[in-house]
């Protein structure tokens, strides 16, 4: 979208003309999107076998054997091409590639086996036991090989020029290999249908660790007690009730996928490699088996209740939760004797605890009409518990331009929840009332006003203003605050199922509360941040500040990043993401059994069904659902997104 929103409308045949010659060859937002995007070549070619088999064996009549297997193996061959009018295959785009494409080819194997012994046994009429125990294995094996080339001679149309371009081609070669063992035991046992307890315990081990850490265990176990058979028999109202409690440790090797690594453009740990004890790439130096890398585990306990009313027309179900998990993989500093200055260690901690309800009622049950709904809500809290060894709170940026990589965005703080968002708060823009005038002319900031991190002699009406939350006359970074949270206070989604006759209808909304959004395409196209030389902006940007109109919502044109904390995010761009979307809406029709069993059809159903249909929301941006960094330490940034888009599906549904 940036390219889209970049590219100037004005002065150009947007239909005809590939680039814009008054834009530096620089500037990938020179080149017509639409252009660029009718020639350009991306093409995915997936190919994939799965394989699963079983067999079972009774021991005994109480004792059963199962043994499973199953392969997966997915080939992807993917191809792209860039000739002369795509941005990147021009001649006079910004790397001058010229003409250039790749291709890649991903194999993917995994593999998985399940051995297991089930005993159930029923002792008397009042006691069942079922006592499970196995042991299973599995392995993950990739490989991938690509090759790419520029400067190519021709308006090539397939990857067969590659190896005849003028630049130097650019093979490239990597694999990986893990596997995993667990051995595993759960038992349940039951008394009179009214009392239930299971226990279970895994022990897990993974490649991906060092000899002392390669095991990891994780017991739990749970009740529940029917109480509705017990102590209100005779409550003709309650038609059900069980109470439910759970304690228990999970975990999980993903040591390769933690969100905090790509803040910075780590977009893994690199294992498998040795750097010979120096950064390199800006990697943190990782080998296979590091001693420093564990299990993430986390602990939690549920409290649950499950209620039916009415003869079930209405049941309620509530969990309420808390859990934690530590072993977090963040940076950690030490001696920079050992030739670099930080490494990963599993040292963080975090905690969350919530509420969780759902609700199913059947409205209305006639014979030709029925109306069922479904209502869900979901609250959670999180607080950071550890930090990197003697640090109570550290930074996340937002980089979505390298100008931004090292301004925190987003604070992480022991005792306070993920998520914050961090920056000045904005104040609006100095106006004339501001300043003094010299007698010659010149416009001087008044002593009273504070300055917004610039030399007081060079601001001017018309900069942009910040809150001096100390009080020194100068805002810096230690007037930083939090100006917003990325997490929602609540989500939740209702479902209303209609029947009648032949026809059914499903209506499904879905909503978040109390999260903010970082409108980082604010920053770009509502005031140029980044300094960009021609271009576009929004619409908005025509209320800017000048003499003529004293804006106190947008600054000054020409003004680009302003001080030394101009790109920094503020809260004149942290707005409200809460929602409430339509997100599905069906309709359905059955056709009669008469007219269709002449045709030997069992069954004939006509379908119409649309997504994402409309969305209410105060958020001025394309989609409110958003977070382009994927990571819970900085949720919901927006910048360049594309929007989820409203699908309409037509649909025919036969079964003989």
């Amino acid at each position: 979208m940036y390219s889209v929103w970049g590219f100037r409308p004005f002065g150009n045949n947007l239909l005809d003309q590939p680039f814009d010659e008054n834009v530096s060859s620089a500037n990938d937002y020179r080149f017509n999107p639409i252009i660029n995007q009718q020639n350009i070549v991306r093409q995915n070619n997936t190919n994939n076998l799965a394989a699963n088999a079983f067999v079972e064996y009774a021991i005994t009549k109480d004792l059963k054997l199962r043994v499973s297997g199953g392969i997966n193996t997915r080939i992807v061959e993917s191809v792209s091409f860039n000739d002369t009018l795509t941005s990147s295959g021009n001649p006079k785009a910004t790397f001058n590639k010229g003409v250039n494409g790749s291709v890649n080819y991903s194999t993917v194997n995994s593999w998985l086996n399940e051995n297991t012994l089930t005993y159930n046994k029923r002792f008397n009429k009042n006691n069942i036991l079922n006592v499970l125990a196995g042991i299973t294995e599995q392995g993950y094996h990739t490989h991938s090989n690509g090759l790419s080339n520029s400067q190519l001679p021709t308006q090539a149309t397939n990857v067969s020029w590659l190896s005849s371009g003028s630049g130097v081609p650019t093979i490239t070669s990597n694999a990986s290999l893990n596997t995993l063992a667990s051995f595993l035991g759960r038992a349940n046992y039951t008394f009179h249908s009214d009392y239930l307890l299971t226990a279970s315990f895994r022990a897990d081990g993974s490649s991906k660790f060092s000899p002392e850490n390669h095991w990891s265990y994780f017991p739990s176990g749970a009740v529940a007690w029917k109480f509705k058979n017990v102590v209100l028999k005779n409550v003709e109202a309650i038609s059900e009730g069980k109470l439910r409690i759970s304690y228990g440790l999970t975990g999980n090797n993903r040591v390769s996928d933690f969100p905090y690594l790509t803040q910075y453009g780590i977009s893994t740990v690199q294992q498998g490699y040795t750097f010979n004890n120096v950064e390199q790439s800006g990697l943190i130096p990782q080998t296979l088996g590091n001693p420093n890398l564990k299990w993430e585990t986390t602990a939690q306990w549920d409290l649950g209740l499950d209620m039916g009313f009415l003869d079930n027309r209405i049941n309620l179900t509530a969990d309420v939760y808390k859990k934690t998990t530590k072993n977090l993989l963040l940076q950690a500093n030490i001696p920079t004797s050992y030739g670099f200055s930080s490494i990963f260690k599993n040292i963080g901690r975090v905690q969350n605890q919530g509420l969780e309800i759902s609700i199913n009622t059947v409205n209305i049950r006639k014979s030709d009409f029925s109306w069922n709904t479904s209502f869900n809500i979901a609250f959670n809290a999180n607080k950071v518990l550890a930090l990197t060894e003697n640090e109570n709170s550290d930074f996340a940026g937002a980089p979505y331009d390298n100008s931004v990589a090292n301004i925190p965005a987003y604070l992480f703080q022991v005792g306070k929840p993920l998520g914050l968002m961090y920056g000045p708060i904005w104040d609006g823009v100095y106006q004339y009332s501001d300043f003094d005038k010299s007698p010659s002319g010149a416009y001087i900031l008044k002593g009273t006003i504070p300055t917004n991190g610039n030399v007081r002699s060079t601001i001017q009406p018309g900069d942009i203003k910040y809150k001096d939350l100390n009080g020194d006359g100068t805002v810096n970074r230690n007037d930083f605050t939090i100006i917003g949270r990325g997490l929602p206070i609540h989500t939740g989604g209702i479902t209303n199922d209609f029947s009648y006759k032949g026809f059914d209808l499903s209506v499904f909304f879905q909503w978040s509360y109390g999260n903010d959004i970082l409108n980082a395409n604010r920053l770009v196209f509502e005031g140029n941040n980044l300094g960009k030389t021609g271009l576009n902006q929004y619409a908005s940007y025509e209320d800017r500040w000048t003499p003529d109109n004293p804006s106190n919502t947008l600054f000054r044109a020409g003004l680009g990043a302003q001080g030394p904390i101009g790109n920094s995010f503020s809260s004149r761009v942290v707005e409200d993401g809460s929602y409430l979307r339509l997100k599905t809406i069906s309709l359905g029709y059955n056709l009669p059994n008469d007219l269709i069993k002449k045709l030997g059809i069992r069954n004939l159903n006509f379908y119409v069904a649309a997504q994402n249909l409309y969305t209410w929301t105060n958020y001025t941006g394309n989609d409110p659902e958003v977070s382009i960094f994927n990571s819970v330490l900085s949720p919901g940034v927006d910048y360049s997104a594309y929007p989820r888009a409203r699908t309409i599906t037509v649909g025919l549904k036969a079964s003989l």
